[in-house]
């Protein structure tokens, strides 16, 4: 039986990736791969590899353990940067580490542990696709922000607008389990990318 990862991503803290969790889990049994650790987190997949802590574990496990095979459940979970999803495919694949997207049905490593070039070229595709989606969406934002904007309208939170205390728990949750672990404020925010006030705002509410 061999080992096997899943790593999971959502974009925001109002999904789940429960989903994505469940159907690898499903396709790991069904082809007798045994599940020896499961990385999730809820952070946009534009932030770098070394800007999220789970993506960042599961490469140090795979690597210190017996893993031949990381699971996810399509490739913009992986990263959504052309650059980044290149260089992780790259990385499992020096280590003897097949990538499987469950998805596309594709993995990058053999049965004999060679190199498939098939799914090696697709994802390269997908990747830049990937990519290219994202510019195509802050484009539109940007588009919409500004027709909204030339309108009169304004862009922002409403004046003496304050989230509670538990809208703030809710919406930072991954910066404040870092703190709680007694992380800087400021590794934490290389980390998420938060800003450092609040950071600080975060650390008074649960100290």
């Amino acid at each position: 039986m061999e080992n096997a990862v899943i790593y999971a991503r959502v974009s925001t803290q109002g999904q789940d990736y429960d989903r994505q969790v469940e159907e690898l889990r499903a396709y790991a049994q069904r082809n007798d791969y045994q599940i020896v650790a499961e990385f999730t987190e809820k952070i946009s997949g534009a932030k770098k590899v070394d800007e999220r802590n789970a993506m960042s574990e599961m490469l140090d496990y795979v690597t210190s353990n017996d893993v031949k095979r990381v699971l996810v459940y399509e490739c913009s979970r992986i990263s959504r940067r052309a650059a980044d999803f290149l260089n992780i495919i790259d990385y499992l694949t020096e280590h003897k580490i097949s990538l499987y997207i469950h998805q596309n049905g594709l993995e990058t490593l053999q049965r004999d542990g060679s190199i498939n070039p098939i799914a090696q070229l697709v994802l390269g595709i997908i990747g830049q696709f990937n990519q290219m989606e994202r510019g195509l969406i802050r484009s539109r934002m940007e588009s919409g922000y500004n027709h909204y904007r030339s309108n009169g309208g304004k862009v922002g939170r409403k004046v003496g607008y304050k989230k509670s205390d538990e809208q703030m728990k809710e919406e930072y949750a991954e910066e404040i389990r870092l703190l709680k672990k007694g992380i800087s404020l400021r590794n934490v925010q290389k980390i998420s990318g938060t800003s450092i006030n609040t950071l600080r705002k975060l650390k008074e509410m649960v100290s």
